[in-house]
């Protein structure tokens, strides 16, 4: 029997509480002194790491580690990289299935200062043109309640089926600005919309407004570092700001932050919990990545996350 005809309860209860779709590969995470390049033309840093990391990787693992039955899906080369994230997967118990990529694996490079912050280059080997094949998707999509996608492009013929069959959707656009059409068609089409404010602190209530008119959103966010996240829920007139939390630990890494405040915010929404309590979950889950070195090294689980929700104070008191 498939999902189309049945409400997105009654598949959760014989399937999975959400599902991933795209954003995995290896991060190679380089600790340097500050983000700009030094006079010269080498520097020694400490020992280069490599890590299963990218944004579907963050959330999948993060849906897991908080009970979530979670399903992840990809392409994956047929490389030492890919070996690396299926042992990864096994050990964490990750249900993960993926479709071989001619392209390889992705991968990225990630500077990390002193102060936790960083900058990523990623490779994108992905050719514009490639699509998860409908066979291989459809089975696990018309078995989940949620469907998360990655903005990675191979994935965006999805949104049809995802309508089609009444499975509720989010995306995180990640540094956006706002205008940029490839990750206008994930904003437009997904229920739960999360992107940074890093590029649009000027425009920012323009481009909230812009995914909640335009598109089905119900609600969108835009996280914001230090300076909490900014909230816009449809219907609603204003885009209310929210202050960020107290750390509970150092921030060491800001690696990963984003895909835990997705992860806690929504798991929160999931529970029918009110907004301000999402948001709250969400701030602490990106705190608490931050505490951790690398990429999507550490996560949350759900008793923390509720007894840090509870005791959550906001940052500068």
């Amino acid at each position: 029997m498939t999902g189309s005809g049945r409400t997105a309860a009654e598949r959760r209860t014989d399937g999975y509480d959400v599902l991933v779709v795209g954003g995995v590969g290896v991060d190679t995470v380089v600790r340097v002194p500050e983000l700009r390049l030094p006079q010269g033309d080498s520097v020694f840093v400490e020992p280069l790491r490599d890590y299963v990391g990218h944004t579907g990787n963050g959330v999948a693992l993060g849906w897991h580690t908080l009970g979530l039955r979670t399903k992840f899906v990809d392409f994956l080369g047929d490389d030492p990289q890919g070996r690396t994230v299926l042992a990864h997967y096994a050990r964490h118990g990750l249900d993960f299935s993926h479709v071989v990529s001619p392209h390889g694996t992705p991968r990225a490079a990630n500077l990390v200062d002193p102060a936790g912050r960083r900058f990523s280059f990623y490779d994108g080997r992905h050719p514009a043109g490639l699509r998860l094949p409908r066979g291989f998707y459809l089975p696990f999509l018309e078995r989940a309640a949620h469907v998360h996608l990655s903005i990675v492009g191979h994935n965006r013929d999805m949104y049809e089926d995802i309508h089609r069959l009444g499975v509720t959707s989010s995306t995180d656009l990640h540094d956006w600005d706002g205008r940029d059409p490839h990750h206008r068609t994930y904003a437009l089409s997904s229920d739960y919309v999360f992107l940074s404010a890093a590029a649009i602190h000027d425009r920012l209530e323009a481009v909230l407004r812009s995914v909640v008119e335009e598109g089905r959103a119900r609600c969108a966010v835009a996280t914001d570092g230090a300076d909490g996240c900014h909230l816009l829920v449809r219907g609603e007139d204003r885009v209310r700001h929210f202050p960020a939390v107290r750390p509970e630990r150092p921030v060491v890494d800001t690696n990963g932050a984003g895909d835990a405040f997705v992860t806690a915010f929504l798991c929160f929404l999931f529970e029918g919990r009110p907004l301000e309590e999402c948001v709250r979950a969400g701030a602490v889950a990106g705190a608490f990545a931050c505490g951790s070195a690398g990429t999507h090294t550490e996560f949350i689980g759900l008793p923390g996350l509720r007894a840090a929700t509870a005791r959550a104070v906001p940052a500068g008191r």
